[in-house]
């Protein structure tokens, strides 16, 4: 009996990647499932009951999605973070969860520096801004998408520092990277700093006053990782007590209205999460999704399991 996948994008992918999914499944001898654009939960819930295998975006997987499953066996993140996957759940169901490292670091890495332009250039407004050229970047974490940065930093010229205590010395060293031993350290030092961190327990909040208030003057905050990761207190109070302080993010906080509000050229939200919403990166996470999938049921291959 072949397997059954479903897609299940209230965010669906392009078209061109849906084409090439269902290519792949064709070829392989798989069944596949879209749900596209739905506004219900309750309509992932009712789609999963008999499907071998899930893909999805920024849908949330819940409990109930899993209490509602009889043969689903695998859920693929079309992306990087999955904490809109509740991973407790799909452990004691048996389902393995994946990520897809990697597809979208292009597309975030160059939102970075569409968001460091913005400010820098304080929204085109025909105010004086400064240069990126000769400033200090600095990655908090240097995964997949802090590589991606990091190349692209080098064609402005900018000096790179990095704090990621998962990652050797001689790999960033290696890619040109300045690694620094303590966190405060990459605040006290970086005209920029750029937040790549998950969402897990240890990081909610990681981004606070403690830290802020270490930055240089004139110094900018850029995030495009999670929105947890800051504190929103700590943001407010920086804005209030430094007049030089800059943010931009594309995960706004929900003190967005009263930032914009009071702090304009200081700060920019783009209206919705962007940092994946490219072409390429829509298409590369979601091939890398089904390849996962197949390679799951076909060869037992559990390379990018996040619940293990």
């Amino acid at each position: 009996m072949s397997k059954k996948v479903l897609v299940a994008t209230f965010k669906p992918f392009a078209k061109e990647a849906v084409e090439n999914i269902s290519k792949i499944c064709e070829e392989a001898g798989y069944e596949l499932v879209l749900l596209e654009s739905y506004t219900d939960p309750q309509d992932l819930i009712k789609s999963v009951a008999d499907v071998d295998a899930l893909i999805v975006r920024s849908d949330e997987v819940t409990p109930e999605v899993f209490d509602a499953t009889k043969n689903l066996k695998i859920v693929v993140r079309a992306g990087a973070g999955f904490d809109n996957v509740n991973l407790p759940s799909a452990t004691e169901h048996g389902v393995v969860v994946m990520n897809t490292p990697g597809q979208n670091a292009n597309a975030v890495a160059e939102l970075v520096f569409g968001l460091m332009l913005n400010l820098a250039r304080r929204h085109y407004t025909g105010k004086p801004g400064t240069e990126l050229r000769g400033k200090k970047l600095g990655l908090h974490a240097y995964g997949n998408v802090g590589v991606a940065v990091n190349a692209i930093a080098k064609g402005f010229g900018m000096e790179v520092y990095a704090f990621d205590p998962y990652i050797s010395k001689e790999k960033m060293e290696a890619d040109g990277v300045t690694p620094v031993d303590a966190v405060d350290a990459l605040y006290e030092t970086c005209d920029y700093i750029s937040l790549h961190l998950p969402k897990m327990k240890e990081t909610i909040g990681l981004a606070n006053y403690e830290l802020m208030s270490k930055m240089k003057k004139g110094a900018a905050i850029i995030n495009t990782a999670r929105e947890d990761v800051i504190d929103e207190p700590s943001l407010l109070k920086m804005f209030a007590e430094r007049e030089d302080f800059l943010f931009a993010a594309d995960v706004a906080p929900k003190c967005k209205d009263e930032i914009t509000g009071k702090y304009d050229l200081r700060s920019f939200f783009t209206k919705k999460k962007m940092g994946a919403q490219t072409a390429e990166a829509n298409i590369n996470a979601g091939i890398a999704a089904i390849k996962q999938i197949i390679g799951f049921f076909e060869k037992g291959d559990t390379t990018f399991q996040v619940n293990k």
